[in-house]
């Protein structure tokens, strides 16, 4: 039999949105981040060692149960700026919400979920203090990763 490939996590994710400008005026009122680069119909936000790629020419509806999770170091500091900004905050237990364009984003903080970034990510993002949980931590354990 053939090896397979591992899953070793992700890139990047792109979103489609109607308007490049707007939203990246949308996303700097919600997020604190570098403009890794920009090309004619898309810009790139930076999140260290990934991104999220953010391209012209939305034209489906808003998603339902298809989110994208994203990781920020203050959940309640998302949430008041996606209510200062006016985004679709949506019902539930989390911070789940839609862009402008219909995007659903999954809003999660970074101590609460085993999702981890190397301390060299950390400290070249500025964020040399984030800590894990004891619930995060020992999920990672669980499974040889801490």
């Amino acid at each position: 039999m053939a090896s397979r490939a591992r899953l070793v996590g992700i890139n990047h994710v792109a979103v489609e949105v109607e308007d490049l400008n707007r939203a990246l005026d949308f996303y700097e009122r919600v997020f604190d981040f570098e403009l890794r680069g920009r090309v004619p119909g898309m810009a790139f936000l930076d999140m260290g060692d990934q991104f999220l790629a953010v391209s012209e020419g939305r034209s489906q509806p808003p998603d339902g149960d298809r989110h994208i999770g994203i990781v920020v170091d203050d959940k309640e500091a998302a949430r008041r700026s996606l209510e200062e900004a006016g985004a679709e905050i949506l019902p539930g237990r989390g911070l789940d919400f839609r862009d402008p364009w219909g995007n659903h984003f999954q809003v999660v903080e970074y101590d609460q979920i085993q999702f981890s970034k190397t301390d060299a990510v950390l400290r070249g993002m500025r964020l040399g203090g984030l800590e894990k949980s004891e619930k995060a931590l020992g999920e990672l354990r669980e499974k040889g990763l801490g």
